[in-house]
């Protein structure tokens, strides 16, 4: 009854959701209060909703910070570079931005973290998507899978949670892996070259200098290659400010705006690598990390207080949606692993597997990813799942390495979970329905999550 009733609760969040019955927030809270009447533990709501806050209140933390942070280093001009190297590749032409747009969140998710990945790649593709009226799920949804592939990295977060759970070093597990991972993320780039030749062939080829002339708004000049100059316009303040749905762009692309530091360039990146680097050797828990870089990139660059104030108002925005709605993730996950519904939910997918599949349990255990990783945490799957696939697979010869390197292959989905909190960052800064972007981003999450595996099989890895 458990597995029925823990089925039918996600099944039910989702269809609300993508329907848009409901607001997310609303649904990760009311639809597993609901259902935990149902299973007969409502008594028991406010203890899984504390334990379920008390174990996310961390990433809670880390967001919020992360987001200020990250949020400064735009407004200061840390990534104008990168944005410019982009844009003068993208030009106006729909295919070049969506290929810009995976072969940026491909990069800045070499440090290992969703939400800065998503601030950074909406933040410098924004304004192009919305110039061009090019579809936004395509922003969110190549960013996702882009990122959910270089999440695999040993510092991202699963591979650690693999090799901890079934004793293993993590580079056994992520050096083997690179071959198909290499081929998944070549996937992602010609998934979005065609996505972006069907927006081409949408929209048309544009110049910048003709969406101007239809907008008749301001302009900004980027440096193009080639014939020389495009221009693009000055947008009003972004999703960080708190603008309203219509904004069309990012104060973040002005190259006079006010919140520019050009003389505190090299102290704001030597900020960021070293806070990178102490998140990657763990000095210190990450949130806390975040907090002093956020405390002290803020006092450094905005030393007037009333300057530090319209800094934490401009990102406030960001910042309550996203921590809220992490709290009401952890309603949806306290319920989920309190009442059992998670572990009885494993054990029947453990148990239908049958008996002539066990010296296939790799190959198994990848396919099961993709629902798994999508339909709980990191750490319900890795912690609680994969010990006993794993045991399952070591009876018919399996080896754990085989079964951890398998594990891996539903990132490019799960990074679209409603349980990953960084996905709220993404949506809410693209301004994209939840809902649009599942019912866009699953299949395609699916088939990149499948050639990994199947790399990984052809290749021997797996």
């Amino acid at each position: 009854m458990l597995t029925i009733l823990g089925f039918a609760m996600i099944a039910t969040f989702l269809v609300l959701i993508m329907m848009k019955k409901m607001s997310p927030i609303a649904a990760l809270v009311l639809i597993p209060a609901l259902f935990c009447v149902f299973v007969g533990k409502g008594a028991h709501l406010g203890d899984y909703v504390i334990d379920g806050v008390t174990s996310l209140a961390p990433t809670a933390a880390m967001l919020m910070f992360a987001i200020v942070y990250f949020g400064l280093m735009i407004d200061v001009g840390l990534f104008d570079p990168i944005v410019r190297g982009i844009l003068k590749f993208a030009k106006a032409d729909p295919m070049r931005i969506v290929v810009g747009t995976a072969v940026l969140a491909a990069i800045v998710s070499l440090d290992g973290d969703g939400s800065t990945t998503f601030m950074i790649t909406v933040s410098a593709m924004y304004p192009l998507y919305k110039r061009l009226k090019m579809s936004l799920v395509v922003l969110t949804g190549v960013a996702a899978m882009a990122n959910g592939v270089m999440n695999t990295l040993p510092w991202g977060g699963p591979t650690a949670r693999a090799a901890t759970a079934l004793k293993l070093d993590a580079s056994d597990i992520f050096v083997p892996m690179i071959p198909a991972l290499l081929v998944g993320l070549l996937f992602v780039f010609v998934l979005s070259y065609v996505l972006g030749l069907r927006e081409r062939k949408r929209l048309g080829v544009l110049t910048l200098d003709e969406v101007l002339v239809e907008e008749k708004e301001t302009e900004i000049v980027l440096v193009g290659a080639g014939s020389g100059q495009g221009t693009l316009p000055t947008g009003a303040p972004g999703p960080g400010t708190g603008a309203d749905a219509e904004d069309d762009g990012f104060q973040g692309l002005d190259p006079n705006r006010a919140t520019l530091r050009p003389r505190l360039y090299w102290f704001n990146a030597l900020l960021t690598v070293v806070l990178l680097t102490a998140m990657i050797l763990e000095w210190l828990p990450i949130p806390v990390l975040f907090l002093l870089g956020a405390a002290l990139a803020l006092t450094v660059n905005f030393p007037r207080i009333p300057d530090q104030r319209a800094r934490l108002a401009a990102h406030a925005d960001n910042v309550l949606n996203v921590s809220g709605m992490v709290f009401a993730a952890a309603v949806f996950t306290g319920v989920l692993q309190g009442t059992g519904m998670v572990d009885s939910m494993a054990t029947w997918m453990v148990d239908v597997i049958p008996e002539g599949m066990g010296p296939h349990m790799a190959l198994v255990t990848g396919l099961l990813s993709l629902p798994l990783t999508y339909f709980m945490s990191n750490d319900g799957f890795y912690f609680g799942v994969l010990p006993v696939l794993a045991e399952a697979g070591a009876a018919h010869g399996v080896s754990p390495l085989e079964m951890a390197r398998a594990s891996l292959v539903g990132q490019p989905l799960h990074m679209s979970s409603p349980l990953v909190p960084a996905v709220y960052v993404l949506v809410g800064m693209a301004k994209v329905e939840f809902g649009d972007h599942t019912r866009f981003v699953v299949k395609w999450a699916a088939a990149t999550c499948l050639v990994i595996l199947g790399a990984g099989i052809l290749f021997g890895i797996i």
